[in-house]
C-alpha cells in the first residue's frame, strides 16, 4: 500500500486569495484507523488554511506524543513542523513563538498530551498567553496503548475491558477559561460547518485560542457503555492474535445554533451536543463557565466559541519582542556596540 498522494491535480481547481488550491495545504495519507475523527479535524484544518488564505510556508504545526500528535503528518505538508516530546509541545511552541513572531502556529495534542503529562506545560502555556492555536483532539482514552482511560474520561464510563471509572473528568475547555484564555472553544469532529469557521476565528485571534474537539475513537472506546464511543464493539478477538479495525462510515452531523443534537454512534449509544444560540454572550468568562457546567449537568455537551477576549494581549506584546524573526537580525542588530551596552547598563543602575 503506498502513502504517498498523486502529484496530478485538477487543473481548474479552485483557488484562495494568494493563488493557492487546497491541495497545496494538504499532507500525507493518513495511517490512522480508517473513520476516525482526529482525520475530520485534519480536513477542517486543511479547509481553514485555504480559506483563510495563509501563505503554507509561514505555518509552524507542532505535537507531541499520542494518535492525535500523529495529525501533523497529514495536513499542510509545505508548512514548518516539530514533533515533540510527549507533553512538552507547549515548550517548544513558547520558544518558536519567542524566537518568530511573524509565524502563524498550530499546536496539536491530546487529551492524554494535555490533561495528564502535559497539564503542567499547558497551564503556563495559558497563563503566559503564548500566540497559537491549541487544538485537542479528545476522544477520552489513550489509543496508542490500547484504549486505558484518559483524564478527560467521563465518570461512570465503562472502558473497553469492562472497567467503569470512577473519577470525574478533567473539562479542558473550563480550564482554559479559570486559567484566562481569551480565545475558548469545543466542537465535535464530525460538524465541519461549526469547526471550520472556529479554527479560522482561532487563528486570527490574538493570543492563546485554545478549541476542544470531541473526537470518538473507533477502535479502544468503541463498545457499550463508553460515552466517547463511535464504532461496534469487534466480534471474535479472543481467538485471535491479530488486530483487525473494521471500516466504518464517518458520522457526520450538521443542526442549528440553540439546539440540541443527540448523535447515535455504532454501538448504539447517544451523546448529546448543543450549540450555543446567537445570544450567547462570548465576552462574559464567568456566565461562559456556568453555561458549560450547567450543559454538563444536564448531560449535554456545549459546542462553538464559548469565550472570546477581544483585548487580549499576548506574549510577544507583554515582553516587548523584536518584530523581526531573531534569526533575520543583522550583525549590527544583535551586537550594536559599547556604546549601546553601556547605556542599558546606565538604565539597571
Amino acid at each position: 500500500m503506498s502513502y504517498l498522494k498523486p502529484k496530478f491535480r485538477h487543473p481548474n481547481l479552485p483557488t484562495n486569495a494568494l493563488g493557492y488550491t487546497v491541495a497545496d495545504y494538504e499532507g500525507s495519507i493518513s495511517t490512522l484507523c480508517a473513520g476516525c475523527g482526529h482525520d475530520s479535524i485534519s480536513s477542517a484544518i486543511i479547509n481553514a488554511c485555504f480559506q483563510s488564505s495563509l501563505e503554507p510556508h509561514k505555518i509552524a504545526k507542532l505535537s507531541g506524543i499520542g494518535c492525535s500528535s500523529k495529525m501533523p503528518t497529514y495536513f499542510l505538508g509545505k508548512s514548518h513542523g516539530f514533533n515533540s516530546v510527549h507533553g512538552r509541545m507547549p515548550s517548544v511552541a513558547t520558544g518558536a513563538s519567542l524566537a518568530n513572531r511573524g509565524l502563524t502556529y498550530i499546536g496539536i495534542s491530546g487529551d492524554g498530551d494535555t490533561a495528564s503529562i502535559g497539564m503542567g506545560q499547558f497551564v503556563h502555556l495559558i497563563r503566559r498567553n503564548v500566540n497559537m492555536t491549541y487544538i485537542v483532539a479528545n476522544n477520552g482514552c489513550y489509543g496508542l496503548t490500547k484504549g486505558q482511560d484518559s483524564a478527560t474520561a467521563d465518570l461512570g464510563s465503562v472502558s473497553k475491558y469492562g472497567a467503569v471509572n470512577p473519577f470525574d473528568g478533567i473539562d479542558l475547555a473550563s480550564l482554559a477559561m479559570l486559567q484566562g484564555a481569551g480565545f475558548v472553544g469545543r466542537s465535535f469532529s464530525g460538524d465541519k460547518e461549526q469547526l471550520e469557521p472556529l479554527i479560522r476565528a482561532a487563528m486570527s485571534h490574538q493570543g492563546f485560542a485554545f478549541i476542544d474537539v470531541v473526537s470518538p475513537c473507533v477502535t479502544f472506546n468503541n463498545h457499550q457503555g463508553s460515552t466517547k464511543s463511535y464504532a461496534e464493539t469487534r466480534e471474535n478477538l479472543d481467538a485471535m492474535p491479530l488486530d483487525f479495525v473494521p471500516m466504518r462510515e464517518e458520522i457526520t452531523t450538521q443542526y442549528d445554533p440553540g439546539t440540541t443534537q443527540g448523535v447515535t454512534l455504532h454501538d448504539g449509544s447517544v451523546i448529546h451536543l448543543h450549540k450555543a444560540s446567537h445570544e450567547y454572550r462570548t465576552n462574559d468568562r464567568t456566565a461562559a463557565l456556568n453555561a458549560v457546567q450547567m450543559a454538563t449537568q444536564e448531560g449535554r455537551i456545549l459546542t462553538g466559541l464559548l469565550f472570546l477576549d477581544p483585548n487580549s494581549q499576548n506574549l510577544n506584546q507583554n515582553l516587548n519582542i523584536a518584530s523581526k524573526p531573531l534569526n533575520e537580525l543583522g550583525k549590527n542588530e544583535l551586537c550594536p556596540g559599547s556604546r549601546v551596552l553601556n547605556s542599558i547598563n546606565e538604565g539597571l543602575r
